[in-house]
């Protein structure tokens, strides 16, 4: 009988002969830019296996002090990086090996009803990890999977590339093209909101990723010193992230703790409304607003670093009028959110007038409320 076969006919017996003992994992695979699967799981980077979303040996999670907003998704962040390579550390960018693999899945907590279409908007992540894995493997049974997008570095530069998991939460499908799906959000308070979940396609991933508008390269946006400058719930126990990447030997050249950036989470009422607000612009707006980003001629500048305040919005006209500033005259009027243009932007869920331009169909009320907040705090007029 020929080999092939036989392998065929033994594999089951052999599977049986073991009583149901594990098979070893295939390790992480990284694939040539024009050889890219059809399937998450060909990766092996995260993988839905026995009712679990769970990581391959060497995948770390990671978390944001303050993330992008996304229609109250949550979301589990993964890095992994070639054996014996690393990250060079670098304030705004870390440099990465070639063949690092960023994913970021998103995910909802499903309605306790079990509606098919029904999740849960909700801060509560207390449900969605297996008991004794919690931020390291996502429940099946308690969270619906969404989107898993996949972020490469290849020799030539970093690519993008969107997976949407399938019905039967058994894997995730490259859709270049995007997906939508239509969905209930149920709050606490028992109300629901009908939105449609957007899934990017390749190419609106790049550009966002494209925070230099000049040079067009796709960066990591979330991992980086500021935002990772916190401590996660690891499995062996909390830890700075980026201590624990340097422990692991995924960080090089991490300079003395102080000298590290870091942004707060916006919800914590113990740093200023300052900081809370800018942290919030940073991670939703900065990588279009800042001098070299793809909304550099606004002239609105919204990232960390920018001082100037009339950059921010401070009594700044909009470059160019229309339905995207609301009928409003500057982007922030001192103490009048309801006549800032910026307020009105990040409120509205009107396509062709809200901010962000991708990853939202719902107003985030939390942020929006922070924003209104710092707004009216400001002193002074634009009379």
């Amino acid at each position: 009988m020929h080999k092939k076969l036989w392998g065929a006919v033994l594999a089951p017996l052999f599977a049986a002969a073991l009583g149901g003992c594990d098979a070893p994992r295939e390790q992480v695979t990284v694939f040539e830019r024009d050889a890219v699967p059809e399937s998450l799981s060909d990766w092996h980077v995260v993988e839905a296996i026995d009712g679990e979303l769970s990581l391959n040996d060497g995948v770390i999670p990671y978390d944001l002090n303050t993330a992008l907003f996304t229609d109250y998704a949550h979301k589990l962040r993964t890095v992994w990086m070639p054996a014996g390579t690393t990250a060079a550390y670098g304030d705004e960018n870390f440099d990465y090996p070639v063949g690092t693999v960023i994913t970021k899945t998103f995910y909802y907590p499903k309605d306790a009803v079990g509606a098919q279409a029904a999740v849960l908007r909700t801060d509560d992540y207390s449900r969605d990890y297996v008991a004794g894995k919690t931020g390291e493997a996502l429940d099946l049974e308690n969270v619906r999977l969404m989107e898993t997008r996949v972020l490469v570095k290849r020799a030539d530069g970093w690519q993008a590339l969107p997976y949407v998991w399938n019905a039967e939460q058994t894997d995730a499908v490259l859709e270049i093209a995007g997906d939508a799906t239509r969905l209930q959000l149920a709050s606490a308070s028992g109300e629901n909101t009908s939105f449609t979940y957007v899934v990017p396609d390749a190419n609106q991933c790049a550009g966002c990723h494209a925070d230099n508008h000049t040079e067009k390269a796709i960066m990591p946006l979330g991992p980086r010193a500021r935002h990772l400058n916190k401590d996660y719930a690891y499995a062996t126990g909390a830890e700075n992230q980026l201590l624990h990447w340097q422990q692991v030997g995924y960080l090089s050249g991490l300079p003395e703790f102080a000298a590290i950036p870091k942004n707060v989470n916006f919800k914590d009422e113990t740093a200023s409304l300052e900081e809370r607000a800018r942290s919030y612009l940073d991670i939703n707006c900065g990588h279009c607003h800042n001098p070299a980003g793809p909304a550099d001629t606004s002239g609105l500048m919204l990232h960390h670093l920018e001082q100037d305040r009339r950059k921010l919005g401070l009594c700044k006209p909009p470059v160019a009028a229309g339905t995207g500033s609301g009928n409003r005259l500057f982007a922030i009027v001192p103490g009048e959110p309801e006549e800032s243009i910026l307020n009105f932007r990040v409120e509205t869920t009107n396509p062709g007038a809200m901010m962000p331009e991708l990853g939202r169909s719902l107003e985030h009320d939390e942020g929006t409320a922070l924003l209104r907040e710092w707004v009216a705090s400001m002193p002074g007029s634009c009379s």
